[in-house]
């Protein structure tokens, strides 16, 4: 006998994709620190004006981690459908379970997907390696909220 589904099951950000966008981030903000740098030197503003702009950066800098590692919610599941974001090239980013036709396991370019296969003839392909999960766990439970929108 299988376990019921939850009603919502969330997906967030693997941290080695974090980490990413945390990097990202750090290098805009040092080409912005740069810029207000020599701004600064060669209007000659008050260097305080520069004090201010670090602080800000921290604290998006913290804000966006909080963010990201807390709030962000890059796969939902429901009992109804589910919903992708944040994910480029995913297809259909929302859908119903009664739309679903089925979800295969694929390795486009080498990357382990969980794709679901919709009747209309769309998909949404789901790469496992950005979502803080195991790709196996992950696709048991896609599976289980499928077999369940089918009984």
């Amino acid at each position: 006998m299988s376990k019921p589904v939850p009603a919502v099951t969330d997906y967030r950000l693997a941290p080695p994709v974090m980490a990413r966008f945390m990097g990202a981030y750090l290098i805009v903000f040092a080409i912005i620190v740069l810029i207000a740098t020599v701004v600064i030197a060669s209007v000659d503003v008050n260097a305080d004006a520069l004090v201010v702009l670090l602080i800000v950066g921290l604290v998006g800098l913290f804000g966006l981690g909080w963010w990201m590692r807390s709030r962000l919610v890059v796969v939902r599941l429901t009992a109804a459908g589910y919903r992708v974001n944040l994910i480029r090239g995913a297809g259909v980013r929302e859908a119903r379970w009664s739309e679903v036709e089925d979800a295969v396991a694929a390795s486009p370019r080498d990357i382990d997907c969980v794709v679901l296969r919709l009747r209309t003839g769309g998909t949404t392909t789901i790469p496992v390696e950005v979502l803080a999960a195991d790709k196996d766990d992950f696709a048991r439970t896609v599976k289980r909220y499928l077999q369940a929108a089918q009984r």
